[in-house]
Order: C-alpha cells, then structure tokens, then sequence
C-alpha cells in the first residue's frame, strides 16, 4: 500500500506556537486555507483510493478541496489525531515545547511506556493510529491519503518506517501540508520514499508559523 501522510494546513494557534491538541481544536488561517487549496494540485499524479482525517477540525478543513477534487469521502478518525499535549495543552513556551517532542521522539526510538505529563504513553499513541493504518490496509486499497499532524506523523514514521530514525524525524521539519510518503504493509513494515518538509502550497513567512509540532527538535533525555 501507499500511505500519503498529510500534515494539515497552518492554524492560529501554529502561528502562537502553542501545544493545542484538544477536539475540535482551530479551523486554518487564510494561509492555511490556501494550502489546502493547494494540495489536489499537487497531488494530482496520486491515484488516492481512500481519504482519511482526524477528529480535529483543521484536518477535515484541509481534506475538502482534496474530498472534492477526487470524489472520495473522508473517513473521519479519532486514532490519527494529534498526540495529545496533557499537562502541556495550550502551553506555548520552548520548555513545554522540547518536553512534548522529547517525549514524542522517545515514544519511536522504543521509550513506549513512557508518559505525556497528564496525556497518553507511547503504546497508546502509536497503537491507535497503527489501527486506523491496518483498517485502510484491509480495505485493499493501493493508495491511502491520511490527512494528520505534525508531532503524529513524525513520531509514527520514526517508529515504523524501516530506514527513518528519531535522528532524521527529528532534525527534518514537516511544515503545515507537508507529506511523508511510504510504501508497505502493517505485516511486512514500511519504507518512507518522500519526506517532505515544504507546503504543498504558499509558504508562511516564518518556519516557526508552521508550531512546534513540526519544526527541526532536539529530543530531551
């Protein structure tokens, strides 16, 4: 299967650089808005089978055009939703920011039972959104778009993809409708073919207006 991981267009609180992780969480800004406009373009050489989103608003903000363009329905799930921040939620100061990736990062190099301050460990992250990846490989469907986030998708390639670490993961950025591209299966493992850290569509002025979940991190001990 080909499994297109999308992370969402930019939202207000990227551009505050806050941990906001709760449903339904922001819509997009209009940067944001012109990314997802973007994305069907530039995806148009993709032939997607099956659409996926979060229970996060700015997800399924970010999969309409792509929905529209395509015909497809997005498969609302709550298992690819953002790793949720605990004690940190709302937080928007680097402390907050290097321990919630630092634990994230972690989670994918096997620290699974280790906890977010208040929030979920890493068998519970990774488990759910492994789910929704094994329900849209049992659909039979070759190629699956999911629209995410950025500390998720990061975590969960670092942690599943054979030939990205927590080294990479964590020193490349995924910026706001930014895709990973793999290619596998839940039984025989999976191989990231594109990491791309730009848009799909305008860029913000800034890198940071992109929020902590997707920048360059130095995982803490």
């Amino acid at each position: 299967m080909r499994l297109l991981l999308i992370r969402h267009g930019q939202t207000p609180s990227n551009l505050k650089h806050l941990l906001d992780t709760g449903v339904p969480g922001p819509g997009l800004t209009p940067l944001g808005q012109d990314q997802a406009a973007a994305v069907p373009e530039a995806l148009a050489a993709e032939k997607i089978d099956a659409l996926y989103v979060s229970t996060l608003l700015r997800t399924q903000l970010t999969a309409a055009p792509l929905a529209a363009a395509t015909g497809l329905e997005a498969r609302i799930r709550d298992g690819i939703r953002e790793l949720a921040a605990g004690d940190l939620e709302m937080r928007g100061d680097e402390e907050a920011a290097a321990v919630y990736m630092g634990t994230a990062f972690a989670w994918a190099g096997g620290d699974t039972e280790r906890r977010m301050p208040g929030g979920e460990n890493g068998v519970e992250a990774l488990g759910r959104f492994d789910a929704v990846v094994a329900e849209a490989a049992a659909t039979g469907a070759e190629t699956v778009a999911m629209v995410s986030h950025g500390a998720v998708i990061r975590t969960w390639v670092a942690a599943r993809a054979d030939n990205v670490d927590v080294a990479y993961a964590s020193g490349h950025p995924l910026r706001n409708t930014g895709v990973v591209i793999l290619d596998g299966s839940p039984d025989e493992g999976w191989r990231a073919l594109v990491w791309e850290g730009r848009p799909l569509g305008p860029e913000p002025e800034s890198p940071e207006d992109s929020g902590p979940a997707g920048e360059v991190t130095v995982p803490v001990a």
